[in-house]
C-alpha cells in the first residue's frame, strides 16, 4: 500500500515562498509518477504540476508556470515542489499524487493517479 505524507505548508505573505515534501512509503518510488494538485475552497481539485519517475520531464499549469518548481529525489523517496512569489490565489489545500508508470510521464487528470496524499494547506496573505 502507496503511503503519501505531505509537509510544508503554512502561513506567508504574497511575493513570499514555501516548499512543499510528499515522502512516499510502501512503494519503490522510482516506479512511479508523481503530480501535485490543489483544491481551494468551493472549488474542484486542479492540477498544478506534474514529475515522470525519472525526474526528466515535468509538467505545469499555466497558473503557475515560471513560480512553481517540481523536483523529486528518488533516493529519498520524496518529491518537492518549490513555490515562490505566491499569490493570495494559490490559497488552497496541496496534494501529491501517483501513479505506476515509466511509459507515462504524468497526467493532468486526477482520475488517471490511485494514490493520494492527505493534503497540507497553504494560504497566502495579501
Amino acid at each position: 500500500q502507496v503511503q503519501l505524507v505531505e509537509s510544508g505548508g503554512g502561513l506567508v505573505q504574497a511575493g513570499g515562498s514555501l516548499r512543499l515534501s510528499c515522502a512516499a512509503s510502501g512503494c519503490t518510488f522510482s516506479n512511479y509518477a508523481m503530480g501535485w494538485f490543489r483544491q481551494a475552497p468551493g472549488l474542484g481539485r486542479e492540477f498544478v504540476c506534474g514529475i515522470h519517475w525519472s525526474g526528466g520531464s515535468t509538467a505545469y499549469a499555466d497558473s503557475v508556470k515560471g513560480r512553481f518548481t517540481i523536483s523529486r529525489d528518488n533516493a529519498k523517496n520524496t518529491v518537492y515542489l518549490q513555490m515562490d512569489s505566491l499569490k493570495p490565489e494559490d490559497t488552497a489545500v496541496y496534494y501529491c499524487a501517483a501513479k505506476a508508470s515509466k511509459s507515462v510521464y504524468w497526467s493532468r487528470s486526477i482520475n488517471w493517479y490511485d494514490n493520494w496524499g492527505q493534503g497540507t494547506q497553504v494560504t497566502v496573505s495579501s
